[in-house]
């Protein structure tokens, strides 16, 4: 199989531990980019070029797309439009050489990737800047399936979150009693951030064992508990805990007091009601319309784990308490802010759901409408008469379903106890069946 970017997993273990295939690869490339502590896990006998990524790599990938694009892919080519000083000695294997990107367009390129590639890794990356049919891939096994292997733990009913990119916080929507959950570890400091945000989520007895350059002559393992933990493990970690602690569910309606909020809060009867009409659904993009303190979005994140989701909130002081919940729920990684509806619709991620919460009105109706792929479904909520009728009319006009919802509270009257209702709301929801909605 021929391709323009060979990416090749690597282990802790360097070259030694690479199959037959991969170091073959290797040993043929000309151009090889990956990080300084990988591309210094290369033999000298590897005479290709070394680039290190350069920061962002995100940024540094969309110049490498580009300039391949823009040249023919020739493996027998001298790159004679290379500006790389070292592009006149391909035996150099300086891991600081920084070629230009137009080197690269002399392809095939070589990529080193920690491990698995595919599996929280530079793999996808690459195939999402320059597409699966022009990337292979030779992968190594990951570090979760090497801390498995050393643990006894059953990796298909093991949680594996990164923290490589995300904050820490991504952790506590995941934390439940009796998980066991592996985490991927940004750099040495990570375990103690772990060990700090358990305990302060009331999983402090939790045990947690951080395996340190896995597969290498220095691999180390560091057992302990959250609440006492003190190990100094190496930058290439990984984090095992056993979650010991109170039980998270997942079900749609969390308490109202678990959302910081200045009372413009879906209450917790009505956001079970609502998040369940929205039918969250893993790789969907959500928009929160009106989002208030964010807890409709919050909780459609909580359920679609590979979901995304956009809020919009005119208000600075809902918006900071969008992003407090969202840490506080392990989901601001996945969330996006912008302000008022409808002008902040503009150009925003597609959705394949919509929520309308507040700021309803005929034209935000239209807009969240039009926004919505063939298939794609919108739920909306109102209390007072005028925002009823815009949804009657909605439905008259788009069809679904409309819902009346009245809510009953047993509370204090004199000495007795009496029923104080809630102002009722009406719900409407539809699935778009036709293609109008696609642009």
């Amino acid at each position: 199989m021929s391709a323009d970017v060979i990416v090749v997993g690597v282990g802790a273990d360097g070259w030694s531990g690479l199959a037959a295939a991969a170091q073959a690869e290797l040993s043929r490339a000309r151009i090889v980019y990956g990080s300084t502590r990988q591309l210094r896990l290369l033999p000298g006998e590897v005479r290709a070029d070394r680039v290190v990524w350069r920061s962002p790599m995100s940024a540094h990938l969309a110049e490498l797309a580009d300039g391949i694009a823009a040249h023919s892919i020739d493996p027998n080519s001298n790159n004679p439009n290379s500006n790389n000083p070292n592009s006149n000695n391909p035996n150099s294997n300086s891991p600081d050489s920084n070629s230009p990107d137009s080197t690269a367009a002399a392809a095939p390129i070589h990529v080193l990737a920690s491990g698995d590639p595919m599996f929280h890794g530079v793999g996808a990356s690459l195939v999402r800047a320059f597409g699966a049919e022009r990337v292979r891939v030779i992968p190594h096994p990951s570090s979760a399936s090497l801390a498995a292997a050393r643990l006894g733990w059953d990796l298909a009913r093991t949680r594996v979150v990164s923290l490589v990119t995300a904050p820490v916080e991504t952790l506590l929507g995941h934390l439940t009693g009796g998980a066991r959950t592996l985490v991927l570890s940004r750099d040495a400091a990570t375990p103690a951030d772990v060990a700090d945000l358990l305990t302060a989520a009331g999983f402090g007895a939790s045990s947690m064992t951080v395996l340190s350059d896995l597969g290498a002559r220095t691999e180390r393992v560091d057992s302990g508990h959250a609440a006492t933990w003190t190990g100094t493990p190496s930058p290439l970690n990984i984090v095992a805990v056993d979650c010991v602690g109170p039980a998270h569910s997942r079900a749609p309606g969390l308490d109202d007091d678990e959302f910081t909020n200045d009372g413009q809060l879906t209450k917790r009867p009505i956001r079970a009601l609502t998040v369940s009409a929205l039918r969250p659904a893993d790789g969907q993009t959500f928009w929160d319309i009106g989002a208030g303190a964010g807890s409709i979005c919050i909780e459609w994140l909580r359920l679609a784990q590979t979901g995304r989701a956009v809020a919009f909130e005119a208000d600075p002081a809902r918006t900071s308490h969008i992003v407090e919940n969202a840490r506080r729920h392990g989901v601001a990684d996945r969330l996006e802010l912008r302000g008022a509806a409808p002008d902040a619709l503009t150009d925003a991620p597609r959705p394949d759901t919509v929520f309308v919460g507040g700021g309803l009105s005929a034209d935000l109706l239209e807009r969240a409408w039009a926004a919505l792929p063939t298939g794609g479904r919108i739920v909306a909520n109102a209390v007072t008469l005028q925002t009823e009728r815009l949804i009657s009319d909605a439905a008259d006009r788009w069809g679904g379903d409309l819902m009346r919802v009245s809510v009953e509270r047993a509370a204090p009257l004199g000495r007795s106890t009496a029923w104080r209702p809630a102002l009722p709301i009406v719900q409407w929801t539809a699935v778009r069946t036709d293609d109008e909605g696609m642009r």
